[in-house]
């Protein structure tokens, strides 16, 4: 039921800037980013069940929170970098939308080297020496 909630909200808000554009762009833009903070509060529920989840997990599994905490981490950046691109591509300026997914890319590569690193150790403590 929630995805009909949230597709009519998406239809009225596309409609409603589709005028907007047309009339006033910088409202237009004010509304897409009401709308897409409006999605978040409504999601944070979700986000909320499946972090409790992914906790309980790696507790029972017995893996080291690190590795849960920068993934979640990562997730993050990606969310958010893909959120920041997105308004800045709806009020016209890609060039700067391109430039916060490079800086994205870049933290999520820094954020998963301890990552990488632990893989390869363990990796060359399986092979024969």
């Amino acid at each position: 039921m929630e995805i009909a909630q949230i597709v009519g909200l998406a239809l009225v808000t596309t409609v409603l800037l589709l005028i907007l554009r047309q009339e006033k762009p910088v409202m237009a833009v004010l509304l897409s980013i009401v709308f897409s903070v409006v999605i978040f509060i409504f999601m944070i529920g979700k986000i909320t069940a499946i972090l409790d989840i992914m906790k309980e997990l790696v507790n029972r599994a017995g893996i080291n929170y690190f590795f849960l905490a920068t993934v979640l981490k990562i997730l993050g950046v990606a969310y958010l970098g893909e959120f920041a691109s997105a308004i800045c591509s709806d009020a016209g300026e890609q060039a700067v939308a391109r430039k916060v997914e490079f800086a994205s890319k870049i933290i999520i590569a820094v954020l998963a080297l301890p990552i990488i690193v632990a893989i390869i150790e363990s990796l060359m403590e399986l092979l024969p020496k």
